[in-house]
């Protein structure tokens, strides 16, 4: 299938999710997460849940980071030119939530992409080679290719990846590891 087709699929999956699934399907990916290795990773990028679009909710993500000591870094957007600019994230940061429902940090310290470590990415749906349908603007795609070589990237997300995504371009970033529930 297209991204075009995918795009509009999963955004309808997910809309169509009763509360009851979503908990259940967020806990299975929490549960995933926190078993992985944070051993040799310090700097975390993270995304902050776009409510509006019933994205996976990252808190408890945070949280767990937090009580591990990492360094929560989140993102601005920038719609003017399609790019993100990064921040630490911490007690002190304060959000605000832009025109698109993006919550976004207003105080925080700027980091560069390439002192960053792991970045989890959020995504529509995924494909068995770890490409990703997002929201079509390239933001993330841009981003990654920003980072340093040996960036760990992980896909977050509430459905099985699909075979293949049919119309990948050369400015796609397959991703290292997808997690979706398993249940």
């Amino acid at each position: 299938m297209f991204k075009k087709e995918l795009r509009k699929i999963y955004k309808a999956k997910r809309k169509q999710l009763s509360p009851n699934q979503k908990l259940e399907m967020e806990q299975d990916i929490y549960n995933q997460i926190f078993e992985l290795d944070f051993s040799e990773i310090q700097v975390v990028h993270l995304f902050l849940t776009i409510r509006k679009y019933d994205e996976i909710n990252t808190q408890p993500i945070i949280d767990f980071l937090n009580k591990n000591n990492k360094t929560i870094v989140v993102s601005k957007c920038d719609f003017d030119n399609n790019t993100l600019q990064h921040f630490i994230f911490d007690k002190n940061t304060k959000l605000e939530v832009n025109s698109w429902g993006v919550p976004e940090p207003i105080n925080a310290k700027e980091i560069h992409p390439k002192e960053i470590d792991l970045v989890f990415v959020p995504m529509l749906i995924s494909d068995k080679n770890n490409y990703r349908v997002g929201y079509g603007k390239g933001f993330y795609d841009g981003f990654l290719a920003e980072c340093k070589p040996t960036v760990k990237t992980i896909g977050i997300n509430f459905f099985k990846p699909v075979s293949k995504i049919n119309d990948i371009h050369k400015f796609d970033v397959a991703l290292n590891q997808i997690i979706y529930p398993k249940k």
